[in-house]
């Protein structure tokens, strides 16, 4: 995808050193990022210059090549895996990416241990890529349905970032959008805040304003009166990770938006590619919700007169604040799931017939 005329991907591997797109400076800065050893990587993942599960889970391939370029001892792999796995627990693609590495490493001379570690990290970013492009294809089918009925601009809703930030390219929830785009159906977005962190106006908006998609940013809470108004057609939100039952663990206020959604009868579309099925996972209360750092809550960056970046306190001194950073929406509040192999119902037997374990 394009930032000022240009193509990136979010992540590359260049002359021993991994480069990411740092995300904690959009949309007022745009900085490329080096990463040079594993700690880089997983504070990376910690700080959120990386987010989006399936970035996470790239960004964490990339951080066990940078743990045997840093040392070919076994002890160190392992830990830096481990290490790598506890930055961020929710997104299941982390715990995925790594351990498809430490797999496919199992047994390698330290010869040959760094080229097939650099293959397969590659291999998981290229597959990212491939599988967001497909999602696109099978979600532009709903928005042309969509679009046939209606013969006018298609209105969709996002929550957060599922954009090509949050992936390797392309995105997941944003990807139908994309190709719609392309392919000339007018489509409005409704771009979700999305509190505390503001990934929504930072980044969704960012990088829809980019690819010249028209797009109008909303408080969290403005989703509801617009569906009771008939102004969302669709709502297309990403996850972080889908138990095999099809309910779905994503950005906090996602679950608010699936209620609205089925109460005005709007359909609500899940996107995400097959890492981010968790197929152990029977009970969502097993599933690690990630707590962060009050102060995402109560400061927030902005650019001042003299075109700097500042942070300030927004709260009153002595309040307290909770960041949950994630919620689960079950199932039966999930229209579909939007996949690379398809577009399935939010079931076991829906992803079953998708996907055979």
């Amino acid at each position: 995808m394009r930032i000022d005329g240009k193509e990136y991907r979010t992540i590359w591997y260049e002359k021993n050193v991994v480069k990411i797109i740092n995300q904690t400076k959009l949309p007022h800065r745009f900085i490329i990022k080096e990463l040079r050893t594993v700690n880089d990587a997983i504070n990376a993942i910690k700080t959120m210059e990386v987010r989006g599960a399936p970035l996470i889970g790239g960004t964490a391939a990339y951080g066990v090549v940078l743990a045997i370029t840093e040392k070919k001892e076994p002890d160190f792999i392992k830990e830096s895996a481990e290490e790598l796995i506890q930055a961020r627990p929710t997104a299941i693609n982390l715990k995925w990416a790594v351990d498809r590495m430490m797999k496919k490493i199992s047994g390698i001379n330290s010869d040959q241990i760094l080229d097939v570690a650099l293959n397969e990290a590659k291999d998981i970013c290229d597959e990212d890529e491939k599988f967001c492009k497909e999602i696109g294809i099978n979600g532009l089918k709903i928005i042309e349905e969509i679009y046939n009925k209606k013969k006018d601009i298609v209105n969709i809703l996002t929550h957060c970032n599922a954009g090509w930030l949050a992936t390797i390219n392309w995105g997941t929830a944003t990807s139908p959008i994309y190709h719609a785009h392309k392919k000339g159906i007018p489509v409005h977005i409704w771009v979700d805040e999305t509190r505390p962190r503001n990934q929504g106006a930072n980044l969704t908006s960012y990088e829809l304003n980019e690819e010249g998609v028209p797009n109008t940013i909303i408080a969290d809470n403005t989703g509801g009166i617009l569906m009771q108004r008939g102004e969302v057609d669709i709502c297309i939100v990403g996850t972080d990770r889908t138990l095999s039952n099809g309910d779905v663990c994503n950005k906090i206020g996602t679950y608010l938006k699936a209620l609205a959604a089925y109460d005005n009868n709007v359909p609500f579309y899940v996107a995400l590619p097959s890492s981010t099925i968790d197929w152990d996972t029977k009970d969502v209360n097993d599933i690690p919700i990630e707590e962060r750092n009050s102060e995402e809550l109560s400061h927030i960056d902005g650019v001042d007169e003299n075109n700097q970046i500042k942070k300030v306190l927004i709260y009153p001194h002595k309040s307290k604040s909770m960041n949950l950073a994630f919620d689960v929406t079950p199932a039966k509040y999930v229209t579909g799931l939007i996949t690379e192999r398809g577009i399935t119902e939010a079931s076991t037997e829906g992803l079953k017939k998708l996907f055979i374990k």
